[in-house]
């Protein structure tokens, strides 16, 4: 099985802008990402895919494969989208946030390990809560699955509804990195916004309104991303802990 990650990674951000190389631990964040993804040794390429000149030239000065795509797709997997035009028809390709500088290889194993089932068209992570306080934020998404591990539904709600106070109720939180494969990834940007997904605010339910079921993975990973300031500096403690492999 062929195998790519792209990391898309845009330089405008209304909350923090210049966000890909923000300095983490000395580094550019994205540097961060793209160096723990080619440490898993999982893939055939790792390709940044940017917007943007500036995070081009610190990607290409650490070593990275860039790829410039047009600042007018609307999300990160229309840019990952983009990129797969010039890669493999049978491939799997992983879209890995560039902003989760802590991505588990662990995790991305067990993410493309669920394409050995042939049945996989698209796969998601998952992770139990531990905190009552992490289900009620509508910015950590919920994610519930069927028998086979494939998601029913995303919400910014807490689900399911635990009606009589079930002490077997598990919540688990959806963690935004997706493995396609090509042909799923190619249809899934051609598709029209369905209206779940523009009351959630959610991508994912695009693909499961329109019938493409997503594999859950469950994994330890905890997904912890930056999208503020104050997210940058509260991972640069974790890592100055030494608590991050």
């Amino acid at each position: 099985m062929i195998c790519y990650a792209v990391i898309p990674a845009r330089y405008a951000s209304s909350r923090f802008p210049g966000k890909p190389l923000a300095v983490l631990a000395g580094k550019p964040m994205i540097q961060h990402v793209w160096e723990r993804v080619i440490r898993s040794q999982l893939f055939d390429d790792v390709i940044i895919a940017t917007d943007d000149l500036k995070i081009s030239s610190v990607a290409q000065n650490f070593g990275a494969v860039v790829m410039l795509t047009d600042s007018s797709l609307p999300s990160g997997t229309d840019r990952v989208a983009a990129v797969a035009e010039y890669l493999e028809e049978d491939s799997v390709i992983v879209n890995v946030q560039g902003d989760e500088p802590l991505i588990s290889p662990e995790a991305l194993k067990a993410l493309l390990e669920a394409f050995d089932d042939e049945e996989v068209m698209i796969a998601s992570l998952m992770t139990p809560f531990d905190s009552e306080t992490d289900i009620l934020n509508p910015n950590m998404v919920k994610v519930v699955t069927d028998s086979k591990q494939n998601a029913i539904y995303f919400s910014r709600s807490p689900i399911p509804y635990n009606r009589d106070n079930s002490t077997d109720c598990r919540y688990f939180r959806h963690i935004g990195i997706y493995g396609f494969r090509y042909a799923a990834l190619t249809h899934f940007v051609d598709l029209p916004i369905g209206k779940l997904e523009a009351i959630e605010k959610l991508e994912q339910l695009r693909a499961l309104e329109h019938g493409i079921p997503i594999r859950m993975v469950n994994t330890d990973y905890r997904g912890i991303g930056i999208d503020t300031p104050e997210d940058l500096e509260k991972v640069s403690q974790t890592i100055a802990k030494g608590s991050i492999k």
